[in-house]
């Protein structure tokens, strides 16, 4: 069993921890942060280390690495993040759930994690330092680029491309054939129907507040 180090000590880590510890090859040997960020010497019985002494620890030749951090800046801070462990010489494993459903010859890059009821499509290709959370779809010949958040269940549909450092929000809808330029952020719930602007922000419309409460609405329901 392949040891791994989980870069990371917020709840994002440890959910990681808990997907890799049950449902893939690997084994958790430790965490690791900033020194900056430190916040305890032990988390979930794995002992937190320093990134800046990490390959001291536990060395690139014995030990692969996981980076799965969230939204920050766009996904660029853990684009940095990889960047630094393969600075370092580590190799990065992905994650691809056990019951999400792929199909043979499905490409997934490298530092990907994959969960839950998730369904990529035939001949969709999945980029390096992706996450794609549970329930979502990608469609056939869609391409998700490198360091892309998909939020749950959202749905890119076929022959989409979705380029570098996006966001797409909880169940938000691509249309098929379009292209989410890089940089976007897709906000939960939306429809987007033709191609993005470079860096843009794209928001469902907010629900509205009625006048009146719950109760006296329901009422009203009722009386008619």
């Amino acid at each position: 069993m392949s040891k791994v180090v989980i870069f990371g000590n917020e709840p994002f880590a440890e959910m990681n921890h808990f997907y890799l510890s049950h449902d893939s090859p690997y084994e958790v040997a430790a965490f690791t942060v900033d020194r900056a960020y430190m916040k305890q010497p032990e988390l979930l019985g794995c002992p937190v280390v320093p990134f800046e002494e990490i390959a001291q620890h536990y060395p690139p030749e014995e030990y692969l690495m996981a980076v799965p951090i969230g939204l920050n800046r766009v996904n660029q801070l853990r684009a940095e993040k990889v960047q630094q462990a393969k600075a370092k010489g580590y190799r990065l494993v992905s994650y691809v759930s056990s019951r999400a459903v792929t199909w043979p010859e499905a490409v997934v890059g490298e530092n990907c994690f994959v969960y839950e009821n998730v369904v990529i499509k035939p001949f969709a290709r999945i980029g390096s330092n992706v996450i794609i959370e549970a329930g979502s779809v990608v469609g056939h010949h869609t391409e998700i680029q490198d360091h892309c958040f998909l939020g749950p269940h959202s749905v890119v549909l076929g022959d989409s491309i979705v380029e570098p450092y996006c966001i797409i929000g909880a169940n938000a809808t691509v249309r098929t054939g379009v292209t989410i330029a890089a940089g976007c952020i897709i906000g939960a719930g939306a429809l987007i129907t033709r191609n993005t602007r470079p860096g843009s922000v794209y928001l469902a419309p907010a629900s509205e507040l009625l006048p009146g409460s719950s109760a006296e609405l329901s009422a009203l329901v009722e009386a008619r």
